[in-house]
């Protein structure tokens, strides 16, 4: 497997599971499978996210491959964050 799509995979996994803590303990829907799939989604959102956000910036070439992770990293759990502030 290449460097980027790992390092695609395991921003997408770390910004997915710093995010969902959310709707595991703060939310409460009626329905257990309507939960399931909003952790789904999420996760797949999450994933393709860091795959556009990493791939433009490699695309770029401005930063190496770790500093885009790390960068792809703080903006998708910024925007999640940001989004449950908005809710709430």
């Amino acid at each position: 497997m290449r460097e980027i799509t790992k390092a695609q995979l395991t921003i997408g996994l770390l910004a997915f599971f710093a995010t969902i803590w959310d709707v595991l303990i703060s939310r409460s829907y009626p329905d257990m499978f309507y939960t399931i799939g909003i952790v789904v989604l999420q996760l797949i959102l999450l994933l393709i996210l860091a795959y556009v956000i990493i791939a433009l910036l490699e695309w770029v070439k401005v930063f190496d491959l770790k500093t885009n992770a790390i960068l792809t990293l703080l903006v998708l759990v910024t925007l999640k964050l940001l989004t449950i502030l908005k809710i709430s």
